[in-house]
């Protein structure tokens, strides 16, 4: 399949070519967009010299720091219009080992969604404070409880799509962030009735540059769950 991975950017310029190299050393015939936020960090200049070694990669510069949901659905319209068949999504601060992206599109045979899953076969998640892990694993129990969504990892941000299931979802009515977008993208895959898969990885946090972890976020997350759960009931989502 015609295969487009995308990451968001701000302030990733130490990250960035490690995870464009690496990319393209285990998944080849794959494109790479960039979506970065205008990074003061100069993250942007690093992938434009890039672009003089790779054909297939792409950058788009948005003016300013508008957050990773938008970015997300920047890219994803962005894919849609050039065609691609299989869009990736993938953090810029070598949290996912890119490695994992040939399986997880070998499962697209199959599935319609593919997750990298840190929940799914036990819990595997390197480097995080105990504080920090208790969080993510409850809030997935959480939006489990509430939401009736059959995933572990609903929080997760290295997935696979299919074009089908992104070309179902209005893109423009998707206003959640962080945390709150995966959990919003998830459920709106599930509740249309494609087929969801979670394969197991390994999460490594990040070693350069800092989280862009908020505590706006997180309340996000702790309230879009219930909206879900409205739409699910009422039947509101569209």
């Amino acid at each position: 399949m015609k295969t487009l991975i995308i990451t968001p950017t701000y302030n990733e310029r130490k990250n960035i070519a490690d995870l464009i190299k690496h990319v393209f050393t285990v998944a080849p015939r794959c494109h790479i967009l960039v979506v970065d936020d205008n990074s003061p960090d100069g993250t942007a200049e690093v992938v434009k010299e890039l672009q003089k070694r790779y054909s297939h990669l792409f950058l788009e510069q948005r003016p300013g720091k508008a957050g990773l949901g938008k970015a997300y659905c920047h890219g994803f319209k962005w894919a849609l219009k050039r065609d691609y068949e299989a869009i990736v999504q993938i953090d810029a601060d070598l949290s996912h080992d890119p490695a994992d992206i040939p399986a997880m599109l070998r499962l697209l045979d199959d599935y319609d969604l593919v997750i990298g899953s840190r929940y799914c076969d036990g819990i595997s998640v390197v480097r995080w404070p105990l504080r920090r892990l208790i969080l993510s694993y409850g809030a997935n129990l959480y939006t489990r409880l509430v939401t009736g969504l059959p995933i572990y990892d609903a929080t997760g941000g290295f997935k696979a799509w299919r074009r089908k299931v992104l070309e179902s979802i209005d893109l423009n009515s998707i206003r959640s962030e962080g945390y709150s977008f995966q959990i919003e993208m998830n459920f709106r895959a599930w509740y249309k009735g494609f087929r969801i898969k979670e394969h197991p990885i390994i999460f490594i946090d990040r070693t350069i540059g800092e989280s862009k972890m908020s505590r706006s976020i997180m309340f996000e997350a702790v309230f879009i769950v219930w909206r879900l759960r409205i739409w699910k009931i009422f039947g509101w989502n569209k």
